[in-house]
């Protein structure tokens, strides 16, 4: 088994109301929040308005700076990859990943997410150990 128990990819969806100039992460507290190993993670979000935005990182590496969250989601409904591009980066290592969002507008906005962490590295986890070199070849 990888560490950090991973396996394979794993998964979390929220959908949020965001009060007028409040801020919410979603992954406060997810099983996965500092994965022990390296991470590719996906994300995708959808607002119910325009105005909200987002900003994805793992520890202090921005994945995504703040941007505008793609508006034009139904409430309750997760995004689905033909109608919404995902954010696409690395996760470290003992480093939390965080999605933030703020909502700089007037109203409540409700966000729709997914976040789809999967291990990345050497199969096994990326254990320690050394490398074995490649075989030698004989000579005839």
């Amino acid at each position: 088994m990888p560490r950090g128990g991973m396996e394979g990819p794993v998964q979390f969806a929220w959908s949020q109301a965001i009060l007028a100039g409040a801020t919410f992460n979603p992954l406060d507290g997810w099983d996965y929040e500092t994965p022990d190993t390296d991470v590719a993670v996906e994300v995708l979000e959808r607002a119910t308005a325009v105005g909200l935005v987002s900003t994805i990182k793992s520890g202090g590496m921005a994945i995504l700076q703040e941007s505008p969250v793609q508006a034009g989601g139904t409430a309750g409904t997760t995004p689905a990859r033909q109608t919404t591009e995902a954010k696409t980066g690395r996760g470290f290592a003992s480093k939390k990943l965080a999605v933030f969002y703020r909502n700089p507008t007037a109203g409540t906005i409700t966000v729709d997410g997914l976040v789809i962490a999967t291990p990345i590295g050497r199969i096994g986890g990326g254990g320690g150990g050394p490398r074995r070199p490649p075989p030698r070849r004989r000579r005839r």
